[in-house]
């Protein structure tokens, strides 16, 4: 399967994450506690399936760099990332989130090209200015998160387009994606671990959330296993604009699951979802 197909399934399992967590968020009242469960669960899942399709001495044998590069990237995209998408979810909803996440591509873009140097084509771009132009509608519809309502959910985006960076700089030295998620996985489950020991207070979730964090735990790390499958085989503006493949999904899926009252879709919203959807198949193309 090719690199754009991957990064566009990685899209929509990011988008019935993004809806099952925010169930979830409901009835977390702690935003740090709801991404570490969330993280061991998928540190859980990773490292299954690790051990059953990949060859772990492989690690021994990697460049230095490439394992702290993976851990870094982990570490930016879901210690920090995640934790600014609970924050966001929790604050503004997953419909008002979703839209601000679109900027990764532009961060990402920015980004590689700054960092590694990596241009993308005229085609390429071409496909994204729909994409983005799709995001601008959407969060222009319904209710819009402005101030400082909108800083969690663009940090997370910031984040979600540095990590990439790092994770095709340790690609380079260790060519196999899903031992660099969950390497970068275990990372970060580590560092949360320490800092929720240092804050000293109990860990406490609500039974009616475990099982959606348990689904929302399941499919995001089937989503970044993907996503790193993407970033091996195309660029990673094309990877990060293919994400933007989980604004419709949230906007359909989000507010079945926590009711209309809390999760508010316009037509605008939807006629600004069709163009990320065209957009996407178009770059798919392309790529």
């Amino acid at each position: 399967m090719s690199g754009a197909l991957w990064a566009a399934a990685s899209g929509i399992g990011f988008g019935l994450f993004q809806s099952v967590n925010r169930r979830a968020v409901l009835d977390i009242e702690d935003n740090y506690v709801s991404t570490f469960v969330q993280l061991v669960i998928a540190a859980v899942v990773l490292v299954a399936a690790t051990l059953v399709t990949e060859d772990v001495g492989r690690l021994a044998d990697a460049p230095a760099w490439s394992l702290v590069a993976f851990a870094a990237a982990g570490v930016v995209h879901f210690l920090i990332g995640w934790t600014f998408l609970n924050v966001s979810q929790r604050r503004i909803g997953a419909t008002r989130t979703s839209p601000l996440l679109t900027t990764a591509p532009v961060f990402g873009l920015v980004l590689a090209f700054v960092l590694i140097d990596e241009t993308p084509s005229a085609l390429a771009l071409a496909a994204i200015v729909p994409m983005m132009g799709g995001a601008y509608l959407v969060a222009g519809g319904g209710q819009e998160a402005r101030g400082r309502d909108a800083l969690p959910g663009l940090a997370c985006a910031f984040m979600w387009g540095l990590s990439p960076i790092l994770t095709v700089e340790a690609l380079d030295g260790l060519d196999s994606p899903l031992l660099g998620v969950t390497l970068g996985m275990l990372a970060s489950v580590a560092a949360y671990a320490v800092f929720l020991a240092g804050r000293r207070r109990p860990v406490r979730i609500a039974s009616s959330a475990l099982a959606f964090k348990l689904t929302a735990g399941m499919l995001v790390a089937l989503g970044t296993w993907w996503r790193w499958l993407a970033l091996d085989g195309t660029s990673v503006g094309a990877v990060l604009a293919l994400a933007l493949i989980s604004v419709p999904v949230v906007l359909f899926l989000s507010p079945l699951l926590v009711g209309r009252h809390l999760e508010r879709v316009t037509p605008r919203v939807w006629a600004g979802s069709l163009l990320v959807v065209a957009g996407s198949l178009a770059l798919i193309a392309v790529e």
